[in-house]
C-alpha cells in the first residue's frame, strides 16, 4: 500500500473547521489592531526594544514552534527513528549555553542594532553591510521557500483533501491572511500573536502525544523502530545513520546558528528591554529550543510504526514529499473531532506566526541595511516602513510561486540547512571575529561572506546541474571553515587603516 492513498481518509469534520475558521480570524484581528503601535522602524522591527522576559521567551519559542518547524521535525523522526533526537538535544544545550555566556547575542543586543547587517556597516563599512544584507535576504527568502509547500502537505494529510485545486486556495488565502497583519502591524503583531500560538500549539503538541501513545504502546513504538531502523534508528553516531559529521554539522545549525546567527532568533534578543532579559529569554528559551524538535520527532516515529505495522504500508517510505506527509495523515486519523480542529488551528496559526516572523525579518533587512545606506539621508521613517512593508508584499508573492513550483529532492530540514548556510556559514565568521576580534577588516569580511556562499552546492537540485554529489553537511562545514579562515587571512593581509572599536562595545 502506498502512503499518499492514506491522505484521502480523515476524521476532519464541518466542526474542526469552524474551529479553524474562528482561531485565524482571531489572530488576525489582533494583528491588525496592534496597527495603532506603530510609529517608526524601531517599533516596526523590534517593537521599540520593550519586550520583557516572559513575552521575549514566549514569543521566540513560539515563532520557531511553527507548522514547518513541526513538519521538517516530525520527517526527520520518521527517517531517522529516535536517533534524530540528537539535533533537539543539540540545539537545547547550545541555546542555554548562549543564553549563559550571552556570546554573540549580548553584544548586539548592547550595540542597539536593528539587524546583523546594521552591525556590519558600524564595524566594517556600508559595502559589507549592503553585501551581508542581500546574502542574508536571499538565503532567508529560499530558506522559506517550501514553507506553503509544507503547509499545504499538512493542509492535505491532515483533512483528507484530495483535490490539489483545494489546497492552492487554502494556501492562498493563508499568505494573503499573513500579508495583512504583517503588513500592517510589524513587530508588535508578531508578538502578540506568537505568544497565542505558543499556547496553543504547545497544548494540542502534548494532546497528540498522548493520543498517540495511548492508541499505539511504547513497546510497540520502539520494537517498530528497531524492526525499520535497526540500530541506527537509536544511535546517531551509526555510520549508515547520521554519523559524526552531520552530528558536528547539527551543533553548528541546529545549535549556534539557529539562535545567534539566524536573523529571525536575534530579532528578539534585539527586541529585549536590556541585556539581563537577553541572557535570560536564551536560558529560558533552550527548553523550548529542546521541545520544538524532540516533541514533532515523536510523532513523525509514531507515524512510522502506525503505517508500517497497522496499516502495512510499503510504498513511499522513501520520498520527501510522502515523509513529510506522514504525521498529519497519522494525526488526521486518529485524532477526534474537537481536538484534530484544534490542532489544525494552533499548526495553520503557528504556520502564519513562522511566516510574519520571517517576512517582517527579510523585508526589514532590505529596506533597512540595503535601501537605506543607497538612499542615505533622503529616507524618512515613513519611507522606511512604506518600503519595508512593499518588500513584504513582493517576498510573499514570490513565496507563493517558489513553494509550489521547486520539486523538493531532500529532507525539509536539511533544504533549509543548506539554503541559510548561503548566508550563516560567512556571517558567523563575520559576526566572531568582528565583535571579539579588534584586528578584523573589511576585506577579510568580505571574503568570508563570499566563501559562505558556496554552501549552495549542498542544494541536490545544483549538484545535479553539476553533476557530482556530496552530503549538504560536509559542504557546508567546508564553507564554513573556509569562511573562518579567508577572514583572518584577509584581516591580515589588508588590515584597516583606522579600525573602529564601536565606542568601546567590542569584547
Amino acid at each position: 500500500m502506498d502512503l499518499r492513498h492514506l491522505a484521502l481518509t480523515s476524521n476532519f469534520s464541518g466542526f474542526d473547521w469552524g474551529i479553524v475558521a474562528f482561531y485565524l480570524l482571531a489572530t488576525v484581528a489582533i494583528g491588525v489592531y496592534v496597527n495603532r503601535y506603530v510609529g517608526n522602524m524601531g517599533d516596526y522591527v523590534v517593537a521599540g526594544r520593550s519586550l520583557n522576559s516572559y513575552i521575549a521567551i514566549a514569543t521566540m519559542v513560539g515563532s520557531e514552534l511553527g507548522l514547518v518547524t513541526v513538519m521538517y521535525a516530525a520527517q526527520k523522526g520518521f527517517t531517522g527513528g529516535f536517533a534524530a533526537f540528537h539535533i533537539g538535544l543539540v540545539a537545547g544545550v547550545v541555546t542555554l549555553i548562549i543564553g549563559m555566556t550571552g556570546f554573540i547575542v549580548v553584544p548586539l543586543r548592547r550595540l542597539k542594532v536593528l539587524t546583523i547587517p546594521e552591525f556590519y556597516g558600524q564595524r566594517f563599512s556600508p559595502g559589507v553591510r549592503i553585501l551581508g544584507a542581500i546574502m542574508l535576504a536571499v538565503s532567508g527568502i529560499l530558506n522559506m521557500g517550501l514553507f506553503l509547500k509544507a503547509g499545504a502537505l499538512f493542509v492535505t494529510g491532515l483533512t483528507g483533501l484530495n483535490d490539489p485545486e483545494h489546497v492552492k486556495i487554502i494556501m492562498t488565502l493563508l499568505i494573503v491572511l499573513v500579508l495583512v497583519y504583517t503588513i500592517l502591524g510589524g513587530m508588535v503583531s508578531v508578538v502578540m500573536t506568537d505568544y497565542a500560538q505558543f499556547c496553543v500549539l504547545s497544548f494540542g503538541m502534548i494532546l497528540a502525544c498522548g493520543f498517540a501513545i495511548y492508541r499505539l504502546g511504547w513497546g510497540h513504538i520502539m520494537d517498530t523502530v528497531q524492526e525499520v531502523h535497526g540500530d541506527k534508528g537509536f544511535n546517531p553516531f551509526h555510520r549508515d545513520g547520521f554519523g559524526p559529521s552531520y552530528i558536528v554539522w547539527m551543533i553548528f545549525t541546529a545549535g549556534i546558528v539557529s539562535c545567534a546567527v539566524w536573523q529571525t532568533a536575534v530579532m528578539r534578543a534585539c527586541s529585549a528591554s536590556s541585556t539581563d532579559v537577553v541572557k535570560k529569554l536564551y536560558a529560558w528559551s533552550s527548553i523550548g529550543f529542546l521541545i520544538r524538535f524532540i516533541v514533532p520527532m515523536f510523532l513523525g516515529i509514531c507515524a512510522l510504526t502506525y503505517f508500517s505495522t497497522v496499516h502495512g504500508v510499503t510504498e513511499g517510505l522513501d520520498d520527501s514529499e510522502a515523509t513529510m506527509q506522514a504525521m498529519p495523515i497519522f494525526l488526521g486519523q486518529i485524532l477526534p473531532v474537537g481536538v484534530i480542529g484544534l490542532i489544525a488551528a494552533g499548526m495553520l496559526a503557528a504556520f502564519m506566526s513562522t511566516h510574519d516572523s520571517y517576512l517582517l525579518c527579510w523585508a526589514s533587512v532590505l529596506a533597512h541595511d540595503v535601501v537605506g545606506p543607497i538612499a542615505g539621508e533622503r529616507l524618512t521613517e515613513q519611507n522606511r516602513l512604506t518600503i519595508a512593508r512593499a518588500f513584504i508584499l513582493i517576498i510573499g508573492v514570490f513565496l507563493l510561486i517558489w513553494s509550489l513550483w521547486y520539486p523538493l529532492r531532500q529532507d525539509l530540514w536539511d533544504y533549509m540547512a543548506v539554503t541559510g548556510a548561503i548566508y550563516f556559514t560567512g556571517a558567523f565568521a563575520v559576526l566572531l571575529f568582528g565583535l571579539y576580534w579588534k584586528r578584523a577588516s573589511c576585506v577579510g569580511a568580505y571574503f568570508a561572506l563570499v566563501a559562505g556562499g558556496l554552501s549552495v552546492l549542498g542544494l541536490k537540485g545544483v549538484q545535479e546541474w553539476f553533476g557530482f554529489e556530496q552530503s549538504s553537511e560536509i559542504i557546508g562545514l567546508t564553507a564554513a571553515a573556509s569562511a573562518l579562515v579567508l577572514m583572518v587571512i584577509g584581516s591580515l593581509i589588508f588590515p584597516d587603516k583606522n579600525p573602529k572599536d564601536l565606542n568601546g562595545e567590542l569584547a
